[in-house]
């Protein structure tokens, strides 16, 4: 059987949800890779049971679980050998994890030393007629759409978090196989050693991990607007994002920008005001659960994924719409 593995990322001792997302991919692929199975590749130490089996239940047919107190913390010497030992052992087909800071460290160290190729921050996969991984990415700037085949095996991926939704949990009995793998791992493998962790809170909380997102585009006119699509936010409890034009233009700084070449959300509520559409950033929000649009092109192309659309002028509807949530609330 041919195995896709998804490399399930751990972090502070649980699996995090990215590798939910993960799964979806690698079923996919799965349907279209004839005799193929989707692993899962856990590394840690103490990892709950429940963790394990959520994995299966979303998908996962086999799980690889490398369990030992010197890989409680990411560290990218022993985590890769790890990963290359069990490569080498059960020959997986395709490997794809998550572009997070662990998948970017890990997978280039790994490639390198598998001598295989890896395509980096992919928003599609595909398998073609011959079975080879066709890996998506923006290049140029985010301009183009780069489609990418690697010869050599296994073929690895680094696949751009919130870029699909997590797989479901498919059945409560679902039935898949555990593999404790044991790895003689000695003090030599660990050349770095982890001294303290300081979270950057410098930014406040990414876009990425908020519940609603209100962003603006172009047609809010001008940058002194902007303070419409902050006030927005802040009374719908939600974080602040832009379109690549308004970033551009100095309207908002880049770490808001939503889109291919910035960031990929799927929030349960996005909120664009006064954005066009262009496909750039589309593919950087279309997964979110609930997308309302307001823009006074009926045309728009963010009519074509919202699942409310509103002809209107953004500067004269959101200010009133402001005004009735300011009075709801007060009113609590």
């Amino acid at each position: 059987m041919k195995e896709i593995w998804i490399y399930a990322e751990a972090r502070g001792g649980r699996v995090n949800e990215v590798a939910h997302e993960l799964l979806t991919r690698a079923l996919d692929l799965k349907e279209k890779l004839d005799n193929s199975i989707v692993s899962a590749v856990l590394i840690g130490h103490d990892i709950p049971d429940e963790d394990k089996q959520e994995l299966i239940q979303r998908g996962a047919d086999k799980l690889y679980y490398v369990d030992d107190p010197k890989l409680k913390d990411f560290l990218v010497e022993p985590y890769s050998k790890v990963l290359i030992q069990l490569v080498k052992e059960y020959t997986p087909e395709i490997i794809i994890a998550p572009a997070t800071t662990q998948g970017r460290t890990l997978m280039p160290y790994t490639a390198v030393r598998l001598r295989t190729g890896l395509t980096a921050d992919c928003t599609g996969l595909d398998i073609d007629e011959e079975g080879n991984l066709l890996q998506t990415r923006p290049a140029i700037g985010g301009n183009i759409m780069a489609t990418i085949k690697t010869a050599t095996r296994p073929q690895m991926s680094t696949v751009r978090p919130h870029s699909t939704r997590p797989a479901p949990i498919m059945d409560g009995q679902r039935q898949g196989e555990i593999i404790n793998v044991k790895m003689q791992l000695t003090q030599d493998d660990l050349p770095t050693a982890r001294l303290d962790f300081i979270k950057d809170e410098t930014q406040g909380g990414t876009i990425q991990d908020a519940d609603v997102i209100v962003s603006g585009g172009r047609g809010l006119g001008k940058a002194d607007n902007f303070k419409i699509v902050y006030k927005l936010a802040e009374l719908l409890g939600g974080a602040v994002g832009g379109s690549r034009d308004v970033v551009d233009r100095g309207w908002i700084g880049y770490p808001h920008q939503v889109g291919l070449s910035g960031k990929t959300v799927n929030p349960k509520l996005y909120i664009a005001l006064g954005i066009s559409g262009a496909i750039q950033h589309l593919a950087g929000m279309q997964t979110s659960d609930t997308i309302i649009a307001v823009n006074k092109d009926p045309d728009a192309q963010i009519f074509r994924v919202s699942d409310l659309g509103i002809v209107a002028d953004v500067t004269e509807l959101v200010p009133a719409l402001i005004e009735k949530l300011e009075v709801a609330k007060s009113e609590v």
